[in-house]
């Protein structure tokens, strides 16, 4: 978080100069076996998470042990995850990108779409409404870098009782491969979990959630049409719009008590 001295003007007229913090933008360029995949911008919290989150959500890495090496290099003005892997992870893999609505390149999309589709998630997790609306609470009262800055998203990795990963960033999409990065190297088991979000839930959110294999989403803003669709073949839970004593159902599976 930086602190810049603007000019900024009173709610009755007048201007006054005061300090405001913005939040810090770095770059994050992740190489994989010496091939360049793509530039994030973020905050530079947990780069070696994000790279590898963003590497398993987009299909480059499967297995933990695929991984013989991880490195971030500091570069003042911007950081390089240089990942290595015993696999070749380029192999008949097709460039395709698309622009995604977080404003980022995502590459292989429609790959993931036809591939993630496939997929149905399980597990025995269940939740009460009161508990959705307990952990975005929670999700709220932990958000100390978005009160100071307005600049930021959170998500976080729950069970129905209590919230054990919290992670904010300038795009949504970054908080979620943080955790999907963590959970990836550090072998934390997701199918009696949820995410808790901030941010809309365009598809390719819905499809980094359902590829970590997470059950249950719940999100403060809306889904979009197509993740609604997603949700509905993939079995995921899908709760938007939460507010502070209401949510949307966009999609149940049985996992909402009482629903």
């Amino acid at each position: 978080m930086e602190s810049y001295d603007y000019v900024v003007q009173e709610y009755r007229g007048g201007f006054v100069r005061t300090d405001i913090k913005s939040i810090r933008e770095v770059p994050l360029t992740i190489m994989l076996n010496g091939r360049e995949v793509v530039t994030l911008l973020c905050t530079a919290k947990y780069p070696e998470y994000l790279a590898v989150g963003f590497l398993k959500s987009d299909a480059f890495v499967t297995a933990p042990d695929q991984i013989t090496d991880l490195t971030i290099r500091d570069e003042g003005d911007r950081l390089v995850a240089e990942v290595e892997t015993c696999h070749d992870p380029w192999k008949d893999r097709v460039m395709e990108r698309s622009i995604t609505s977080g404003c980022g390149k995502g590459t292989n999309f429609g790959r993931n779409v036809a591939t993630v589709s496939k997929r149905r998630l399980g597990g025995d997790i269940r939740v009460t409404p009161e508990q959705i609306l307990s952990l975005v609470r929670e999700l709220h009262s932990r958000s100390e870098l978005y009160c100071s800055t307005r600049g930021c998203h959170n998500s976080s990795l729950c069970t129905p009782e209590e919230m054990l990963l919290f992670r904010e960033d300038i795009g949504r999409h970054n908080a979620i491969d943080m955790i999907c990065g963590q959970c990836f190297l550090d072998d934390v088991s997701v199918e009696d979990k949820m995410i808790v979000s901030t941010g809309r839930v365009a598809s390719e959110i819905l499809l980094k959630v359902v590829r970590i294999g997470v059950p249950i989403l719940v999100s403060t803003a809306v889904a979009t049409s197509f993740s609604v669709e997603l949700a509905r073949k993939t079995g995921i839970t899908l709760v938007g719009n939460v507010k502070e004593d209401s949510f949307w159902v966009y999609n149940d599976k049985g996992r909402i008590i009482g629903f």
